[in-house]
């Protein structure tokens, strides 16, 4: 068992954040909830809806940064149970394998994927989850959507900075076809 370290000294303030995202790629995670029935079959994919700082209403996957000593599968947890509560229960394997590793660039058109504040690195997983779900943070709403609902292209395209690229690939990863 891995002993519980004290990381609240390796937190960076925010100015210390934007200087470090100015140089250098940041690890992030970026999970795709779903509901497995059990025989094994995907039934519904979750998705975030936030408010965009511009206003506009996106839906969104679950991502955020890996903490300077923290292991890709307890950050997973952490940000599942932070953007869907203590009770989502997330099954994470024990040795979690990405199902893609997106290169997120603040130029857009290098990648599918754009985020203007930084260079992001994020190790994308496929994460079955079983309690009970609610949005939390500044998350407005959880939409559990079958996967043929997730595939369609319009709600895609609602989705910004790739997140509907991701999507899209999180689906294939399962076996479903793009629409």
């Amino acid at each position: 068992m891995q002993p519980d370290l004290d990381r609240q000294e390796a937190w960076l303030s925010h100015e210390e954040l934007d200087s470090v995202r100015g140089r250098v790629p940041i690890l992030y995670v970026a999970a795709v909830p779903v509901r497995v029935a059990d025989n094994g079959e995907v039934v519904a994919v979750g998705l975030l809806l936030r408010a965009s700082e511009t206003g506009h209403m996106e839906r969104e996957l679950i991502a955020g940064r890996v903490n300077y000593h923290e292991r890709v599968r307890d950050a997973l947890v952490r940000h599942l149970e932070k953007d869907l509560g203590p009770m989502a229960l997330p099954s994470v394997p024990a040795s979690p394998v990405p199902f893609t590793v997106a290169e997120f660039f603040p130029t857009p058109g290098v990648t599918p994927f754009h985020d203007p504040r930084q260079h992001a690195v994020a190790l994308s997983f496929v994460v079955p989850v079983r309690g009970d779900c609610a949005p939390q943070q500044d998350a407005l709403d959880l939409a559990w959507l079958t996967p043929d609902e997730a595939g369609q292209t319009g709600l895609q395209a609602e989705m910004s900075g790739g997140h509907g690229v991701l999507l899209r690939q999180a689906l294939a990863h399962l076996g479903r076809s793009a629409f």
